[in-house]
């Protein structure tokens, strides 16, 4: 019994450190594609995004959350179902804004820098940008427009990764005639 636990941990343990590092050769070829870092900065994010409108559905048809009331409850179920359903990490949801439309995701560790160190030549590299992406892109199908970026990065020297969203708009869905 307590084998197949074992190897069940360590299938898992690989399979990240895999992600990990398949995720660092392809932000490497990405900077070797373009010319400067704010290029692959966009690439990383337009991919993050395509992977987000895709994974919205797993996520829903895995997850079985109902749709969120307000967007404290969306900062809720991204950090402590999406993040752990995907990354295997829980983070803190914080710094809201007085308003309500704004917080942060502090990530106390982020498993995509896993054995990345940046060099000095790539200082405007935004290495896990793809996350900014997939949150971006996962919650337009979920009809709201956000704005994500990154405020803090362990990458960069800062204490903990923080990336900091901020609610836009609801979309709303337009039908064409007929299909209503």
């Amino acid at each position: 019994m307590s084998r197949q636990s074992n190897r069940t941990t360590d299938s898992k343990k690989m399979n990240a450190e895999l992600f990990t590092l398949t995720y660092g050769a392809l932000v490497t070829q990405l900077c070797k594609d373009y010319e400067n870092d704010e290029e692959v900065n966009k690439q990383l994010d337009k991919m993050g995004y395509n992977i987000g409108v895709r994974l919205i559905e797993d996520f829903l048809a895995r997850s079985s959350v109902g749709r969120c009331q307000d967007f404290r409850e969306t900062a809720d179920v991204i950090a402590k179902v999406a993040f752990k359903m995907y990354l295997g990490i829980t983070p803190s949801v914080t710094n809201w804004s007085p308003a309500g439309d704004e917080f942060s995701l502090i990530m106390e560790s982020n498993p995509l820098v896993d054995f990345v160190e940046l060099p000095d030549n790539h200082s405007s590299l935004v290495y896990s940008n793809l996350l900014c992406g997939v949150l971006r892109g996962a919650l337009e199908m979920v009809q709201m427009a956000v704005d994500v970026k990154f405020s803090q990065d362990t990458l960069r020297g800062d204490n903990v990764t923080e990336i900091r969203m901020k609610f836009i708009k609801r979309i709303e869905e337009n039908l064409p005639a007929g299909d209503e």
